[in-house]
């Protein structure tokens, strides 16, 4: 059982230890980094990997984004730019665990995702779909607890149980640290740029987002929403509070929340809708 922060980080920014990441990343990421590349040779290197491109495609149509009708890899990194695509492919591995081993957490992700992305659009914030995928994979960290720390896990659960304590302070007593952070270590280890990784780092705690605080702030309150919803299942036994520091920066109010609210559970119905859907195939 790992219990060492220093041991578990380790083995986080060891990619080798993790599931097997598709073979095309390193081909993305360096054509990628060539200014003159264009969509579709990124696409065409991503559809090689006929597994990965269909991932890729069931999420980009997924409520997360709204779109529905994204038909190819080359629309998708259109509609939802490279970024979005090259972390919807490094996630796609344990995604796919996340979906076996975890259906509750899947759906709540989706749901973050998709509330994500109606807050990110109706307070009109740049790149919603950044935002959206933030939301996607902002408990991704729990998902490598489980791979990597099994029996601490259990010990979290029954902590958390027992005490009826935030899982977040479960994990800090147990493993040292939490699956946020060890999300943004993730991240890092990927490469992924800091309007994702802040995010997923920083959602439980939004002051100690620096440089997108906004995006961190839509993430968290999304986050909060869809535990409020009861769809999925995040693992807290109660509701955290909305931090008045995300509450500020996306400059809200009561009837602005209560729309809100009212949107996010109509989108939510569509995310469960397509998790059934997912599910019965």
């Amino acid at each position: 059982m790992i219990e060492s922060r220093s041991n578990l980080r380790k083995i986080i920014m060891d990619t080798k230890t993790l599931p097997t990441l598709p073979s095309v990343i390193n081909k993305l990421n360096a054509i990628s980094d060539n200014g003159k590349s264009s969509v579709q040779e990124m696409a065409r290197i991503v559809s090689s990997d006929q597994v990965l491109s269909a991932r890729i495609l069931r999420l980009a149509n997924s409520p997360s984004y709204g779109f529905y009708r994204v038909s190819t890899i080359s629309n998708a990194m259109i509609l939802l730019g490279v970024n979005v695509v090259k972390s919807l492919a490094l996630s796609s591995s344990i995604f796919a665990i996340m979906e076996k081993e975890s259906i509750g957490l899947w759906e709540h992700s989706l749901g973050v995702g998709a509330a994500a992305n109606l807050i990110a659009r109706k307070l009109g914030l740049p790149e919603c779909e950044e935002i959206s995928t933030g939301g996607l994979l902002h408990d991704i960290g729990k998902v490598i607890i489980t791979l990597k720390c099994s029996e601490a896990e259990k010990n979290i659960l029954k902590l958390v149980h027992e005490r009826q304590i935030y899982t977040l302070e479960a994990e800090r007593e147990i493993i040292d640290t939490d699956h946020a952070e060890v999300g943004g270590w993730l991240s890092k280890s990927w490469f992924l740029p800091d309007k994702l990784s802040e995010p997923i780092a920083f959602h439980h705690d939004v002051a100690k987002s620096k440089n997108h605080r906004i995006k961190t702030a839509a993430v968290h309150i999304a986050d909060v929403l869809v535990c409020a919803s009861g769809t999925g299942n995040s693992g807290e036994s109660f509701v955290p509070p909305i931090q008045k520091i995300a509450w500020d920066a996306l400059k809200l109010n009561e009837q602005l929340l209560v729309e809100l609210v009212n949107e996010v559970e109509d989108r939510l119905v569509e995310v469960k809708e397509f998790t059934s859907e997912m599910l019965s195939n």
